[in-house]
């Protein structure tokens, strides 16, 4: 066996997701060994000195530095993570593009649908036109059974798919008290739930079915109209000092969507990141005329069936992912053992480099990124219209693979 291609891995902004990056490249090899890739972790940028001393002690990086502008300069990064806020997705993915590096960013690509077509062109743009590998962290549509209910749906199992619906409820921001950080500022963050988690929706509609929103009408609101402004910066949604000023929140709270997809299907979206008693309730369910299927990110690790296929008994069996759906072999042994989502993150990760080194076509794309952007503002002007608007169809959604072991 040849020795594994060492990729130099640049990484901008070490927060959460920053940090989850960081481990799912260092387990990249172990998962997915026929690869042969081995990432090698050259560089880390965050302007917080805590967060640099934590990329090298904690995470492996053999330097940390201030600025994007290091690590694209930097001739051994080869790809490159964008882990940081919204309103910097833009600036630095475009210059990436421009730097002929590979990047994979965080949802929502960009605070809006321009943005984020900003975004796809200088990716497709880069390298005199050759274009750069993008991926968009959807990562829901990596859990195993999502790639089994999307191979029910492509074999034509459920029948006829009629209808669909989407939820994804949280309650991280339910708390008033909740500090005033740039994820509730519009120019900062975008339209709030709406990009936040329904993007992660929108996306899973489309991937699962295969088929295109095309029109949607939907209503939206916002629930704590005021927050303490933060007086520190923090990791992920907690850890942030606030002060006795409160300031407004400028982005939604809620929202739910009616859509109709250029399949025939019609679909329901909600989101919610204000739904106290809901830490991550994602869920998604799909109807046919043969049968339907559901799956809970509570419950990660199975999924419910229902298939006519000739039988009198009506009702879901309850199956528990295994081996055989999507790459749950690639973590653990047999049905009953949990996969994590750190787990889906590896498998985005490894999806991204197969698509730099090998020039496959398995991670969502910056073609997907788009595609959710431009649902999201249709999701926004209809709210404020109070009627139907189309979304536009302008570019098409990437056809990479459910999974690897079926593609």
């Amino acid at each position: 066996m040849s020795a594994p291609r060492e990729l130099g891995i640049g990484l901008v902004s070490l927060g959460w997701m920053g940090r989850l990056h960081a481990s799912s490249y260092q387990r990249l090899p172990s998962r997915f060994p026929e690869l042969g890739i081995r990432p090698r972790l050259v560089v880390a940028a965050d302007p917080i000195q805590e967060n640099q001393q934590a990329a090298v002690e904690q995470f492996g990086f053999e330097k940390a530095v201030a600025s994007i502008e290091e690590v694209l300069a930097d001739p051994e990064v080869e790809a490159v993570s964008i882990c940081s806020p919204n309103f910097l997705h833009r600036d630095f993915a475009v210059a990436a593009a421009r730097a002929g590096k590979p990047f994979w960013i965080e949802k929502p690509m960009g605070v809006s649908a321009a943005q984020s077509r900003e975004i796809h062109d200088a990716a497709a743009a880069a390298n005199d036109g050759a274009g750069v590998a993008t991926a968009v962290g959807f990562n829901y549509r990596h859990a195993p059974a999502i790639a089994h209910l999307r191979a029910l749906v492509a074999e034509g199992r459920l029948g006829w798919i009629t209808n669909v619906r989407c939820w994804l409820n949280a309650d991280y921001a339910s708390s008033p008290d909740g500090a005033l950080i740039w994820r509730y500022d519009r120019e900062k963050a975008g339209s709030g739930v709406i990009g936040d988690l329904l993007s992660h929706g929108a996306d899973l509609v489309q991937h699962v079915t295969g088929q295109r929103l095309t029109e949607v009408t939907a209503v939206s609101d916002v629930f704590i109209t005021e927050r303490p402004i933060a007086l520190s910066a923090g990791v992920g949604h907690g850890g942030i000092e606030v002060g006795e000023e409160r300031g407004r929140v400028g982005n939604e709270d809620w929202v739910a969507a009616l859509a109709r997809l250029d399949g025939g299907a019609h679909a329901t979206l909600e989101s919610s990141r204000v739904a106290r008693g809901h830490r991550s309730d994602y869920a998604l369910e799909v109807f046919g005329t043969e049968g339907s299927a559901r799956w809970s990110f509570t419950r990660m690790n199975e999924f419910e069936v229902m298939l006519g296929e000739g039988g009198t008994e009506h009702g879901y069996t309850t199956v528990l992912a295994g081996p055989g759906h999507g790459d749950y072999a690639r973590f653990q042994p047999g049905p009953g053992i949990p996969m994590s989502f750190d787990d889906l993150k590896t498998i985005e990760a490894a999806s991204f480099l197969s698509d730099v080194v090998h020039g496959t076509q398995l991670a969502p794309n910056a073609a997907d990124g788009l595609s959710a952007a431009e649902i999201c503002d249709s999701i926004v002007r209809s709210a404020a219209s109070r009627s139907w608007e189309a979304v536009p169809q302008g570019r098409a959604i990437s056809a990479c693979t459910a999974a690897w072991s079926e593609g």
